[in-house]
Parts: C-alpha cells; sequence; structure tokens
C-alpha cells in the first residue's frame, strides 16, 4: 500500500512547461526530495498536549490508498484513550463510513505510546476535505486537524508521446523496426484535447454541484463551504468565482437550511430546525420522500419563523433521508442512528455435566432481539452449523441460550459469548458416566426341581446387560426367565438341574464392570446304615483377613455359610457374645440347608461388628467355632474447613482430616467449587489430593465462592464438609490518581484526588493521608480512620513550612501502592478577593408557587473565609421563618412552604474585611387567582348571549393569563366549556338551544392553573322561540267531592261527675261535610241548644284555636302538553280551615299561576 505523501505546489504548466517535459525522457522513479530547513518550514510544529505526531495532511491519488497516522503519550492520559474520526464537523467515521474506512490502534507497554491509523482504500474525489481526530480518557479531550486532497491520475503529455513514438515490429530491440507516426499523431490529438478540456473545467478539480453551491451562498458562508468540503485553495477559488459573474440567488423560502447530515444516538430524541422567511407560508415535512404527519413521534413546533421538527425515541427505522418542503424550494438532510452498545446482564456460569445429559447455557443481555456471537475454543458456533452438530442456539427475548439435547466428550471446552459492548466465558466439563452396583447378585444353593434366582440392582435405570454362565451368555428358554425392570435385573431358573450348576455372570452393557455368582446343585443322598458322628464344623470365610475374621461393607448383606458335619444331624446355635439368635425372619435371622447353617444380616451396620460363635452338638458330642466380623464404611465428612486468605483470583482452603475413618484409613481428599446461589458444583482435582491445605485458582475477582471437601477411603467416598462460609477473591486498588492541592492556609492544606484506575471487586473502603516534612524521613498520618470521599484537609502544620503529601487507598486487601505529590508544598495562606457565583436561573425573577419550598444554592468564593449577609429591603432575615446555612465555599437560603410574603428583592452581601460583593436576588411566591367578579348576562339575541364580567380582585401574585366560561342548562345543571383561555372580559357564546335558558360561569387562569372557585352569572339567558305562541288546553275542574264515613267512631265513656269529658271520632269526605253531632240523652223539660247552619264548626278539644296558614304552597311547573299536572298545597289552622283554588285566564296571568286561597 502506497504511503500518503505530503500535499505540494503543481509544477506550473504552459507551452515552456510542455517542452521541456518532451525534451527530458520521463524517469522511472522520482528521487526523494531533500526536506526544507526548519526556519523555512511554515508548518513545522512542536507536538504538544498527548499527540507524540500529529496527522499530516495528505494529497492523494484517486483510485489509491492512504494512511493516516498519529501517536499519543500514553504519560499524559489518565486512562486507555477513545479515539474517534470526524470528517469535517460533525460526520463521525465509523461503521456506517463503509469497508474502504478501517482504523486500527497499538500500544507499546515499554515506551507507553498509543499508534493509532486510518486507512482508506480506493480514495475517490468525495474523500477529499478537512478531517479531524478526537482524543478522550476520562476528563482529558484533545484533538488535532488535517487535510486530505485528492487529486485526478496525472498523465505525463511528454512521457505519452515517447511512448507512442515507438518503432514497428515484432523485434525486441529499440533500434530496429519502422517508427510508428500514426500512433504519435494520435496520441498528440488526444493529449491536446485534454489539456482545452482541463484548460475549460478548471485546475482546481472541484465539482460541479459545490461550484452551484457556492454560487447560491453568501459571502460570509465561503469559508465554511471550503472547510466542509475540503477546498484549500481558497484565493483560487475566489477567483473563480469573481470571473463567473453570476448574480448571486437567493432563497426566497429559507433564511437558514438544515445541515447536511445528524447524528444521534438510539433511544435519544433529536431536532431539525429550519428557518424561513415568511411565517405564513405553508410547510411540509418528508422522510424518504413520505409526508410525516405529526404524532406523538414526530412534534412540529413553530417558533417565530423557526420550523422545528422533534423525532423522540430515536430508532434504527429513523435512519433516513429527511426533506423540508416551502412552495417549490426544498433543502435535505440525512439523520444517522447509532447503536448503543449491548451490555451482558447475566453471564454464563461454569458446568459440569455427564455424558448423555441435557445442558442449557443461557446468557442474558441489556436488548433485545441484540446479536451476539456464540464461540468454542475461538470457533464461531453458527446456526447453519448447528443443523449438522448436536447443539441449536436459541432467542428468548433478552436471554440467549446454547442447547445440547444430549452431550458428549466432543462438546467439552471452553464457550464464550462476545457483543459489541462486552464477552462472558464459562467452562463446561462433560466427565464419564459411572455405573454403581446398588445390590450384588450372591452365590444360591439349591435342591433340584427348586427355583434359583439371581437378581441385581445398578444405579441407572436404561443400563441393559447379558447374563453367562461359565462364560457362555444365556438364552432364554422355558425354564430359563430373563427380566429388566427399572434398575433390577433378574435370571429366574425354575426345576434347577444338576447341569445348571456353575458361575453365573451379569455384564452391563458399556461398562467394564461384572457382577458374578456361583449357583450349586444340593444331591439328596439317603444313608441306609445309620451311623454315629461327632459334630464337626468346617469353617471356611469368605473375604478373611486373618484368622476366622471378615470384613463386609456397611450396608451390604452379610452370608457366613458354615459346613457342619455330624450323625444324628448337629443342631447349631448363633451368639453374639451373650446373645443367641434363633430367628428365621428379619434383618438377622438363621437359615437352615442340609447340613449347611447359614447366619444372614440383610444390610450390616456399625453395630454388627462383634465376634460370633456357633457351637453345633448331637448325642454324640459338640463343636465350638468363632468369627470376628468386622463392618467397614467411608469416612466421615472432613471439619473445620476454612478460607484462610484470598488473592486476585486465587483462595487457600484449609481443613481437619475426619474424626472417624470407619474402619479404613483415608486415602486422600477430593474438592469442589461453586459459585454463592449457584446449584452447580465443579470438581477441582480428579485425582486425590492427600494434603489438608489446598490453593484453588483461575477464580474471577468480585464473585463471591463457596468450597466444599470429600473424604476417599478404600471403601468409597465420604458425604460432603460443611460448605465454607462464602469468600471473594480480592486484591488491592491501584494507586489514587490526579493528587493535587486544592487549599492552602497558615496551618492547614487541603487535597484532593480522583479514585484509583483498578479499584477491583473488593471496592475501597476509603483512603489514609500521609504527610512528610522537608529535611525528615518519617512519614505522619494525618488520620487514622480511612476517609470515604476523595479530598481531605491535613489541619495543624506548621506554617511556612515545605510538605510532601502523599495518599493510599485501602479495601479489604490491603493498602494500595501511594499517590506522591511531586513537589514539596509550602505552608502560608493565599488572599483571594470575595467574588459571588450567582446562578443563572437566579439572575431574573425566581418564581415559587405558595406551599412549594425555596432552595437557593448560590457559590462564592474568597480566602480567608468570608462573612455572609443575607437581607430583605434593607432589614435582617426572619429566622423562624427561613433558613440559612453557610459553608466555605456556598450559602443555602432555605423554606420550607413558601408564602406571599416571602415576595420580594433579597440583597446578599460577601464581605473580607474592606473587600465585599453584593447580589440581589428577586424572588415572586404566586398562587391561584380568585374568581372574576360582576359575571353578568348583558344581552341575548337570536341564539347568542354577551356575557361580561370583572377581573378578579386578588390575581395570585402573577398575570391573568385568561379566563375559562362554561354553560349550562337551568333544567340539567350540566357544564360544558365555550372557551377554554378567553383574554379579554367578555365573550360572545354562539349556539344556543331556543327554548333553553343558560347560566354562565368563569374561572380565572394564571400561572398556577384555574381558579378554585368560578364566577357565576347572576341573570341567565333565555332562548325564546321566534314565531310561536303556547296554547294551554281549557281547565276543567274535576269534582272532587265523596260521601263523607266515619273512620272512627265514638267509644262509650265513663266519667266523674264534674270532671270535664271529651268525645273523638274520625270522619272522612272530599267536601267538607257538616260536623258530626254527639246528642247525649236528656231530660224532657231540658231545652236543646241549636246553631245556625253558617256558623264556624267547633274548635277542637285538644288543639288551641290557630289561624290558617300555608304549610307547602303551590309550585310553578312546566309540562308538556296533553300531559297531567298535579298541583299539592299544605295547610294549617283550628279549626281546620276551608281552602278554594282559582285559575287566572292566560291573557292576564304573569307569572301567578293557580293560586290557592285560605279561609
Amino acid at each position: 500500500m502506497p504511503e500518503a505523501k505530503p500535499a505540494a505546489k503543481k509544477a506550473p504548466a504552459g507551452k515552456d512547461a510542455g517542452k521541456d517535459a518532451a525534451a527530458k525522457p520521463a524517469p522511472k522513479e522520482a528521487p526523494p526530495t531533500e526536506a526544507p530547513p526548519e526556519d523555512q518550514s511554515p508548518t513545522a510544529e512542536e507536538p504538544t498536549g498527548v499527540f507524540l505526531k500529529k496527522p499530516d495532511s495528505v494529497s492523494v491519488e484517486t483510485g489509491k490508498e492512504t494512511v493516516i497516522v498519529a501517536k499519543l503519550n500514553g504519560k499524559e492520559l489518565p486512562a486507555k484513550p477513545d479515539i474517534k474520526w470526524f470528517k469535517g464537523k460533525w460526520l463521525e467515521l465509523g461503521s456506517k463510513s463503509g469497508a474502504r474506512f478501517s482504523f486500527k490502534e497499538s500500544h507499546d507497554a515499554t515506551s507507553n505510546v498509543y499508534t493509532v491509523e486510518l486507512h482508506i482504500s480506493k480514495v475517490v474525489l468525495g474523500d477529499r476535505g478537512d478531517y479531524r481526530i478526537e482524543v478522550k480518557a476520562k476528563d482529558l479531550c484533545d484533538s488535532c486537524a488535517f487535510n486530505i486532497d485528492v487529486e485526478a491520475p496525472r498523465q505525463d503529455s511528454a512521457g505519452q508521446s515517447l511512448e507512442s513514438f515507438k518503432r514497428s515490429g515484432e523485434a525486441k530491440s529499440d533500434t530496429t523496426g519502422e517508427l510508428d507516426f500514426s500512433g504519435l499523431l494520435k496520441k498528440r490529438q488526444v493529449v491536446e484535447e485534454e489539456k482545452k478540456k482541463k484548460k475549460d473545467d478548471d485546475d482546481l478539480g472541484i465539482p460541479p454541484e459545490i461550484w452551484e453551491l457556492l454560487k447560491g451562498a453568501k459571502k460570509s458562508e465561503y469559508e465554511r463551504i471550503a472547510f466542509q468540503y475540503g477546498i484549500t485553495d481558497l484565493r483560487g477559488m475566489l477567483k473563480r468565482l469573481k470571473k463567473a459573474k453570476v448574480e448571486v440567488k437567493k432563497s426566497a423560502a429559507f433564511t437558514k437550511k438544515l445541515d447536511p447530515a445528524y447524528q444521534v444516538d438510539r433511544g435519544n430524541k433529536i431536532k431539525l430546525v429550519v428557518e424561513i422567511s415568511d411565517p405564513d407560508l405553508p410547510l411540509k415535512w418528508f422522510k424518504n420522500g413520505q409526508e410525516i404527519k405529526p404524532s406523538s413521534k414526530y412534534v412540529f413546533e413553530n417558533v417565530g419563523k423557526k420550523r422545528i421538527l422533534t423525532i423522540n425515541k430515536c430508532t434504527l427505522a429513523d435512519d433516513a433521508a429527511y426533506e423540508v418542503a416551502v412552495k417549490d424550494e426544498k433543502c435535505f438532510t440525512e439523520l444517522f442512528v447509532k447503536e448503543p452498545p449491548v451490555l451482558i446482564v447475566t453471564p454464563l456460569e461454569d458446568q459440569q455435566v455427564f455424558v448423555g445429559d441435557r445442558v442449557e447455557m443461557a446468557v442474558e443481555v441489556s436488548e433485545e432481539g441484540a446479536q451476539v456471537m456464540w464461540l468454542k475454543d475461538g470457533v464461531e458456533l453458527t446456526r447453519e452449523d448447528s443443523f449438522k452438530a448436536r447443539y441449536r442456539l436459541k432467542k428468548d427475548g433478552k436471554r440467549h441460550i446454547l442447547i445440547f439435547s444430549e452431550v458428549t466428550m466432543e462438546d467439552k471446552g471452553h464457550y464464550q459469548v462476545m457483543t459489541n459492548g462486552g464477552q462472558c466465558e464459562a467452562e463446561l466439563i462433560v466427565e464419564e458416566k459411572q455405573l454403581e452396583v446398588l445390590q450384588d447378585i450372591a452365590d444360591l444353593t439349591v435342591k433340584a426341581s427348586e427355583q434359583a434366582v439371581f437378581k441385581c440392582e445398578v444405579s441407572d435405570e436404561k443400563v441393559t446387560g447379558k447374563w453367562y454362565k461359565n462364560g457362555v451368555e444365556v438364552q432364554p428358554s422355558k425354564r430359563i426367565t430373563i427380566s429388566h425392570v427399572g434398575r433390577f435385573h433378574k435370571l429366574v431358573i425354575d426345576d434347577v438341574r444338576p447341569e445348571d450348576e456353575g458361575d453365573y455372570t451379569f455384564v452391563p452393557d458399556g461398562y467394564a464392570l461384572s457382577l458374578s455368582a456361583k449357583l450349586n446343585f444340593l444331591e439328596i443322598k439317603v444313608e441306609y446304615v445309620p451311623k454315629q458322628e461327632p459334630p464337626k464344623i468346617h469353617l471356611d470365610c469368605s473375604g478373611q483377613t486373618s484368622e476366622n475374621s471378615t470384613v463386609v461393607v456397611a450396608g451390604n448383606k452379610l452370608r457366613l455359610d458354615v459346613s457342619i458335619t455330624g450323625e444324628p444331624r448337629p443342631v447349631a446355635t448363633w451368639m453374639k457374645e451373650d446373645q443367641v439368635f434363633t430367628g428365621t425372619e428379619g434383618r438377622v435371622h438363621i437359615e437352615e440347608r442340609g447340613d449347611i447353617s447359614s447366619f444372614v444380616i440383610e444390610s450390616a451396620e456399625r453395630g454388627d461388628e462383634s465376634r460370633y460363635t456357633i457351637k453345633v452338638t448331637n448325642p454324640v458330642g459338640e463343636d465350638v467355632a468363632s468369627i470376628f466380623l468386622k463392618v467397614v464404611d467411608v469416612p466421615d465428612p472432613p471439619e473445620a474447613v476454612r478460607v484462610t486468605s484470598v488473592g486476585e483470583d486465587w483462595a487457600i482452603l484449609v481443613w481437619e482430616p475426619p474424626k472417624y475413618d470407619r474402619g479404613w484409613p483415608v486415602t486422600g481428599y477430593l474438592l469442589e467449587r461453586k459459585k454463592k446461589g449457584s446449584q452447580r458444583w465443579m470438581k477441582l482435582n480428579f485425582e486425590v489430593f492427600t494434603e489438608t491445605t489446598y490453593e484453588s485458582t483461575n477464580m474471577i475477582e468480585g464473585i463471591l465462592y463457596e468450597m466444599r471437601v470429600f473424604a476417599v477411603n478404600a471403601i468409597g467416598v465420604s458425604q460432603p464438609s460443611m460448605n465454607t462460609k462464602p469468600f471473594m477473591p480480592i486484591a488491592p486498588t491501584s494507586e489514587p490518581q490526579h493528587l493535587t492541592v486544592e487549599d492552602v492556609t497558615d496551618t492547614t492544606t487541603t487535597l484532593k484526588w480522583r479514585p484509583p484506575d483498578k479499584i477491583g471487586a473488593g471496592g475501597i473502603d476509603g483512603y489514609l493521608i500521609k504527610y512528610c516534612v522537608e529535611g525528615s524521613d518519617e512519614w505522619i498520618p494525618a488520620n487514622t480512620e480511612p476517609v470515604e470521599r476523595c479530598g481531605f484537609t491535613v489541619k495543624n502544620l506548621p506554617t511556612g513550612a515545605k510538605i510532601t503529601f502523599r495518599v493510599v487507598g485501602v479495601n479489604i486487601a490491603g493498602r494500595s501502592q501511594p499517590a506522591t505529590l511531586t513537589q514539596p508544598v509550602t505552608i502560608r495562606e493565599i488572599v483571594e478577593q470575595p467574588e459571588i457565583r450567582l446562578p443563572h436561573h437566579l439572575r431574573q425573577t425566581y418564581v415559587r408557587k405558595v406551599g412549594e419550598y425555596l432552595n437557593l444554592v448560590i457559590p462564592f468564593q474568597g480566602k480567608p473565609r468570608p462573612q455572609v449577609v443575607w437581607t430583605k429591603g434593607g432589614a435582617p432575615l426572619d429566622t423562624s421563618h427561613v433558613h440559612v446555612r453557610t459553608s466555605d465555599f456556598d450559602t443555602v437560603f432555605f423554606v420550607r412552604q413558601a408564602a406571599r410574603s416571602d415576595s420580594g428583592e433579597y440583597e446578599l452581601t460577601v464581605q473580607i474585611e474592606n473587600m465585599k460583593d453584593t447580589a440581589t436576588i428577586r424572588i415572586r411566591v404566586v398562587e391561584k387567582a380568585g374568581p372574576p367578579e360582576n359575571v353578568m348576562v348583558k344581552e341575548v339575541w337570536g341564539t347568542n348571549a354577551l356575557v361580561e364580567w370583572q377581573p378578579p380582585r386578588d390575581d395570585g401574585n402573577s398575570e391573568v393569563t385568561g379566563y375559562l366560561v362554561q354553560k349550562a342548562d337551568k333544567k340539567t345543571m350540566e357544564w360544558f366549556t365555550v372557551y377554554e383561555r378567553s383574554r379579554h372580559t367578555s365573550c360572545t357564546v354562539s349556539d344556543l338551544i331556543m327554548g333553553n335558558e343558560y347560566y354562565f360561569r368563569v374561572y380565572t387562569e394564571n400561572i398556577c392553573g384555574l381558579s378554585d372557585l368560578p364566577g357565576v352569572s347572576k341573570n341567565t339567558a333565555r332562548i325564546l322561540k321566534t314565531g310561536m305562541t303556547l296554547k294551554l288546553p281549557e281547565f276543567k275542574e274535576h269534582d272532587f267531592r265523596t260521601a263523607p264515613k266515619f273512620l272512627t267512631p265514638l267509644l262509650d265513656r265513663v266519667v266523674v261527675a264534674g270532671y270535664a269529658a271529651a268525645l273523638n271520632c274520625d270522619v272522612e269526605a272530599r267536601a267538607r261535610p257538616p260536623a258530626p253531632r254527639h246528642h247525649p240523652p236528656v231530660a224532657q223539660d231540658v231545652a236543646r241548644p241549636s246553631r245556625s247552619p253558617s256558623s264556624p264548626p267547633p274548635l277542637s278539644a285538644r288543639h288551641p284555636p290557630a289561624a290558617p296558614r300555608f304549610i307547602q304552597k303551590l309550585r310553578s311547573q312546566e309540562v308538556a302538553e296533553g300531559s297531567r299536572v298535579y298541583l299539592e298545597c299544605r295547610v294549617a289552622g283550628n279549626p281546620p280551615p276551608r281552602v278554594s283554588s282559582t285559575k287566572t285566564p292566560a291573557k292576564q296571568r304573569k307569572a301567578d299561576g293557580t293560586k290557592a286561597y285560605l279561609q
């Protein structure tokens, strides 16, 4: 790849230049030019900042490749730098720049130098322009600009002429053959045409579309366009524009167009702003040629002459070309949406499985539908290969899963998941599945015609096997049955014959394991000649380790077969010390078969270990033998398992041997480890480890782990020990960064620093500060307890002394390397003039609502600490209501609940001796305004009503922004909004319904919202129906009279002479009947009293007389024509009054209607 060369001046074009070129032959390779002296080079610069070597401006021909190189000083960088390349001011070169752009970064650890390269292949004219490299490392940022000039391929006219001036013929020598003059003439003609075309076009090589852009631009924008499109010859460009003498065409619609391109991160919002000349012109937005409609996604704003398109929550679908059109003019831009990095939320976990198990390795990322890459031992796993292999890849939202249906030994290895924002890895360990024998087959001794059953149990239900007799496979028959049910395998032989005797073996398929037992055929012999023999015990102990002793594993079945002889048949007795066994059933029982006495223990236990005695007797004599039974088992778990120390990726595990070895010495230990919260244990050793101290390595810092230990002897593996307490591999932090002096007084020094670059999973507990006085080697601690903040003030220092400070970070793993100041600090105070740094939002009136809190934080500076005074209107503040807190750097003004009285101008004064600075803060506390006053319906015409009101008395200390007007029909009194915001104190309400009557109410609106209460109109607006009259039906009097009847008759009473008595009865009648009369029996000579018919009714004896009055009057009603009407009223009085009703004719009646009169 040819390296980019610096831009050089072009040779002057002209006739003389052409002659000189034709006179001299073209050299094959131009000699290297000498570098100009330093004093003559106008671009020679010393490297400054983080750049050891700045990128050079280059000139390259189209179609070739170029490389831009820059070198960075790693000593100036606080961390690994983030490198970005830009074209012009805005366009970032990255994944969307195309395959022609590639980037390379390298770091030399010895010299601490970063080398970055930008490779551009097959350069085109569009690559011409100014570029910029930007370097960021934490808070440090630096950039450098350079230029790339692209030229058309050079054609040397002299070289072409000489090449054309060749001899024809096939001769190889240049001195032979004829000269080809026709070819020379053709080449000359082509060269002249190219010269003419180049002269007509331009020597600057600027594309025509850029010339059109320059012709229509203002003179003030020439420099910006030249910088944007990489035009370096500004003088030549201006001459060309001057010669063109083209009248500049200004845009009639746009005063400010869109930028050529925009860039935004996915999920963020962006605003596209254009400014038009006339705010009344119609404007439309387009995306990829399709018009954009306003929605929650696309928000249109009009601010003066500015038109703003806001795109919310940008996605990859918004990466498109946008266009804005005003009448016949358009402007274009392009939006690039940048994807955020995909982070790993839940990493992979190490797994240890057996062959044939199902395995799922899952990882969770931060983005749903993100692309991830699976690798095994560095080789990518793809979906195409998954059809051939035994795995498949699955996506479930944010989870990505690698699934093995039946794992094999080939699948073990190191698996890795990579995204564009991180990676994680885990190890898959696959082991061969071990087959365990849960029940072994036992030797059998059977008689003729009996049944023999061999039975065994293994740990895996799926395992099959074969039975062999004396090495020959047993085939099923009528007498022989082979069965497999779950974990049990049986061989049943019916009607046992002598030829069935032999060694039987069960061999599981696929395992190097065999189980054997012997079948003994017992023949019954009949002794015809009885004889007498003393009893004899023939002892043969299987598993014998010493004289008359046998060993059995706990949990296994023990069968002691002892052969006995003697005539007559002896009687056998089994004893354990003084305990005699006689039972034939149970876990421990006796079996008698012919001349064999068997002592059987179904499942041996630790308590069965003892010496057993068999005693046989018959009339001739007796015999005694003893056997010692030793029961062995797996050892107890190890004890006191603990982690004594940890490091960055290691831990030391220590334990004690088991207390009991269960009769067999411990040969070693097995260890396992797992992450806390996980259920998968990972083996740390496959060979038995004999020591009691183990160092576990290859752990991840910051992850909690647990470990456990198994003890191993010849019998098997013990139960696991208790898990260790969770522990975390951690390491000390690196040294603190950027230790600087913030402030110095006569006796104190304030230091500040940044956290370490590498903190680790152990975090950081704080920092310790020490100082050393110049001339002494003793480092004196400034604090005994670690401080958490990255700053500390060292006090009680000697004035005028030169002191060196250093800081170390402390965490659970210990102390870091110290960060030391490069130069000592002189302890002497520096005087600084007081100054108030008033925040921008407090330089104008600060508005808050009633009830909200006021919290003003105003920073200031000054040394020594200045005196801070708050006043309001020249008077001190009320400390019971206003709280002020002042520190060395700022003052806080706080009111818990603001009131209207808190409004006003506050003055802040900061003073040091005779130097002071003041600032004025204006606060306005607002609340909701009161209701409008005097709401009246001024005029009604047709279906319209004019409503007027007066502003509220209390505007809430804020400007009234408008009024909300509502109407309600008098019948329903349901309120509907007429005007949401009326800025005047009157409005015309239209489209009212004829025949209805309306009320109106008005709310006041200010910055706090609508008033709590409305102003309701005192009168109503009644909309009359024009051209219609109401015709009431004729009223016919209804006869409500009914015949009188007694509800309660008179009752007989007995009274004492001289006392008053009353007789009562109840009468019902619609028309008032004559009052009931009671005629007591009297003597013939007594005169009866008489009363005229027109006299008033008698008074009730129970109530005093009362004037008639209405309890409930008649109410006005509005009903539909033809419907029934009920008019009701209530009256009271004693005696009961008479009620009469009258009806006023329609022409005479105004609003009284039917009236009722009392008498």
